[in-house]
């Protein structure tokens, strides 16, 4: 999954999607903050960023990325945070090829952050470890650390404790509904309940899980809702995050780009492999 850099770029590298095979909201902190556990899992569907090292300092955006500006946008504002925060007089030229979905709850943005981290580490030669880059990118949002750990896991806290888990192989069908899922909005609806039992993850996966969000979710959004209902003709789909991307697990490839060709004309599905690893783990 590494690329060769494209030509004119020092490092070209992916940034992959997460799926949360379960999310479970178990309490919520004085400061607002859920308390949450999920089992984190990366697969082969990412985005790639590309970027030219800078002697000037500055830190530019080359892609246009529709309905981002670009001080907003989590990729500048990681590469800035780390410029910041280690004093680092290099800059950085950065183009992303785009094809996560943004709002999908495939965590497209903090997964961009976070390879920016990495690259920028190993570009600008800062030699962090991979526990201070978490630490900086979880002022970034708490799915960003998650990319730099770099191992399937499972998560606690507001979902940056980690402790690695063993996936078996497995492909997956993810649908892409045609709507954009807030999170702020989910988790702020007085129809979410946040008194999920904890699970140990010794109990993880036998145990009986679900996504807390997705009802809350369905009821809000009809895409969604017909997403889930069309996947569950094959297997226990489930959303991702907040939404709005659902999914099911299937044993072989085959089973699932057969359920990608039995899908209606509106509905954009996308065939995905189970990673073991975040494809920059050993970076």
């Amino acid at each position: 999954m590494l690329n060769s850099p494209q030509h004119g770029f020092d490092l070209s590298l992916p940034a992959p999607a997460k799926l949360n095979l379960f999310l479970h909201v178990v309490g919520r902190r004085p400061d607002g903050y859920h308390l949450l556990q999920t089992a984190f899992r990366f697969i082969d569907f990412a985005d790639t960023l590309h970027f030219r090292l800078r002697q000037d300092g500055l830190i530019t955006r080359l892609t246009e990325v529709p309905g981002v500006p670009t001080d907003h946008d989590l990729i500048i504002r990681a590469a800035h945070l780390l410029q910041q925060q280690t004093g680092c007089k290099l800059g950085v030229d950065i183009a992303i090829d785009k094809i996560l979905p943004m709002g999908g709850g495939l965590g497209g943005g903090s997964s961009d952050a976070a390879t920016t981290l990495i690259a920028l580490n190993r570009l600008w030669e800062l030699h962090l470890s991979r526990s201070q880059l978490q630490a900086i990118g979880l002022q970034l949002g708490a799915d960003v650390p998650v990319f730099i750990f770099g191992q399937n896991a499972f998560a606690e806290g507001v979902g940056e404790q980690f402790q690695k888990i063993q996936l078996p192989d497995a492909w997956y069908v993810v649908l892409i509904p045609p709507v954009q899922v807030p999170t702020a909005k989910i988790f702020s609806s007085d129809r979410l309940t946040r008194d999920t039992p904890i699970i140990k993850v010794a109990a993880f996966p036998d145990a009986p899980t679900r996504n807390d969000l997705q009802k809350v979710v369905c009821e809000q959004y009809q895409e969604v809702d017909t997403a889930i209902k069309l996947l569950n003709q094959y297997g226990e789909a489930k959303m991702s995050g907040s939404g709005a991307c659902a999914f099911v697990e299937l044993k072989t490839r085959q089973a699932a780009e057969d359920v990608v060709k039995s899908l209606p004309l509106e509905m954009k599905g996308v065939v995905a492999r189970g990673l073991n690893n975040h494809p920059l783990y050993s970076m």
